[in-house]
């Protein structure tokens, strides 16, 4: 039995294979290939575009989805998310999908399970079906030729999952990631990290734009200082339309976009914002994920 708890659970074959299936799928019409199956989603964190897209892929292929509501599960009542997840395995299903905001709760869980394990995010860990969403998106853009392309990776990579899971799955397929964070976000990382955007987006190819992951931040702060924050950020690290004029470039976000403070309005109108693009992507990769993992 196969988990996918971070990227380096699928071999690169097993990737493209995956791939193949998603081009299958991005009409995101409805099969009976999971017909009879049934798929457990439990999010203890606040979520829009991965429980949907994981809940319509399941429902593309026929299967029936149970979602737990974890503020009325028993975890209110003191019962470990183990437990919970060992009480669900004992009713059969055929997968469940997990996000935690504690980094390797997923990967623990494999343990006491004896269906596929799907992380929909742990913490600052990893995601591992945004960051294959993000590579889909990225290949079909230049024709699956993306050997030496550079990838700047901008914002709070030191508290994004996205970009962790990005920067142990880009590089295998020959990209090239370039770090730009302001100094409170830089991480120590084998890959080139600079602050300054404007510099290092003169020859990449692709911009992969990030959220500020403000609830993941130790420092508590009154509305109108965090709106100040937000602001200072904006000016040196929000993609628009005046620092990159012209440029033949791919623009990527895995969102929310906090519009005007990670990409403009503007931008995210323009043909090379794919934001949108990703989503209809997502749904395809989960569908050809849950498609591998519970037929294998």
């Amino acid at each position: 039995m196969q988990h996918l708890i971070t990227t380096k659970d699928f071999t690169n074959k097993e990737i493209l294979d995956v791939f193949e299936d998603a081009k299958l799928f991005q009409d995101l019409a409805s099969n009976n290939l999971l017909q009879g199956k049934l798929i457990v989603t439990l999010f203890f964190e606040n979520s829009t575009r991965t429980r949907s897209s994981f809940e319509i892929a399941a429902k593309r292929l026929g299967a029936e989805v149970v979602n737990l509501e974890v503020n009325t599960s028993s975890t209110k009542k003191g019962e470990t998310v183990e437990d919970t997840v060992a009480n669900l395995n004992a009713m059969k299903p055929d997968a469940i999908i997990i996000r935690h905001s504690d980094c390797g709760l997923p990967a623990s869980l494999t343990k006491t399970v004896s269906c596929p394990i799907l992380n929909a995010g742990d913490g600052k860990n990893a995601h591992p079906t945004q960051a294959l969403l993000d590579l889909f998106t990225i290949m079909e853009h230049f024709d699956f030729n993306v050997k030496n392309k550079k990838i700047a990776i901008v914002g709070d990579i030191a508290n994004s999952r996205v970009a962790s899971s990005n920067l142990e799955l880009l590089p295998r397929f020959g990209l090239k990631p370039i770090l730009v964070s302001p100094k409170e976000f830089k991480v120590k990382s084998q890959f080139k990290t600079t602050t300054n955007l404007k510099k290092s987006i003169k020859n990449i190819d692709i911009i992969m734009s990030l959220r500020v992951q403000h609830e993941r931040h130790d420092i508590k702060l009154l509305p109108e200082e965090l709106e100040k924050r937000k602001q200072k950020y904006a000016k040196n690290y929000c993609i628009t339309k005046q620092l990159l004029k012209d440029k033949d470039v791919l623009l990527l976000h895995p969102g929310p976009v906090n519009r005007n403070i990670d990409i403009s309005d503007e931008m995210l109108d323009d043909s090379r914002c794919k934001v949108l693009k990703q989503v209809q992507n997502g749904v395809a990769i989960r569908m050809a994920v849950l498609k591998k993992l519970i037929l294998q």
